[in-house]
């Protein structure tokens, strides 16, 4: 699997329909949301907004697409094979089209939007996904620092820090460091 490690824009016009997708990395359906609301607020006169997103959560993989009033099966669709094609996740495509007066047909509307979004895929920069998990763990003030470390080597991050009697930590790890994590500090 692939993810999105840049966000990117890509645009075309065809028979004067203009067409603009964004691609983001969205970690949950409130952040696909929220992309897509900053996509359409930038384009408030567009007439349609096609989109799909594809999302790695806890109870598989959940991928959805929209044609926004186009033609079913026009729009949205050949975005998500885009995303799919690519093994891309936690993924989000906007296609904004702007109506230029002539009808571009559904081989046409298809090729529009999958190209486009496609232009977008090929000018942001993609990564290996890695699972993330998050723990909480609980740390005698001597070991913060050595611990924080060692997280950081092993491409973790400190998410909230408490203190009190201990320090409280809340962080993230890749899943694959999970055996480290319980045989160094004895919590999963």
């Amino acid at each position: 699997m692939q993810r999105i490690l840049t966000s990117a824009h890509a645009e075309q016009t065809i028979n004067k329909s203009r067409f603009i997708a964004a691609v983001d990395y969205c970690e949950n359906e409130r952040a696909v949301a929220a992309a897509l609301r900053k996509l359409a607020s930038q384009h408030q006169g567009a007439s349609h907004l096609a989109y799909a997103f594809r999302l790695k959560t806890e109870q598989g993989i959940v991928q959805r697409f929209s044609d926004a009033g186009e033609p079913s099966g026009t729009a949205g669709k050949p975005i998500l094979q885009f995303l799919e094609g690519r093994d891309l996740i936690n993924v989000c495509v906007g296609v904004i089209r702007y109506y230029g007066g002539i009808n571009l047909g559904t081989g046409g509307l298809a090729r529009a939007y999958g190209g486009t979004a496609k232009m977008a895929l090929e000018a942001a920069r993609t990564g290996p996904y890695v699972e993330m998990r998050q723990y909480r763990l609980q740390l005698n003030y001597n070991k913060l620092d050595q611990f924080v470390r060692e997280l950081q080597q092993r491409h973790g991050e400190v998410r909230d820090k408490q203190f009190g009697e201990y320090v409280q930590l809340e962080i993230t790890l890749p899943l694959s460091e999970e055996e480290w994590l319980i045989g160094r500090y004895g919590t999963p």
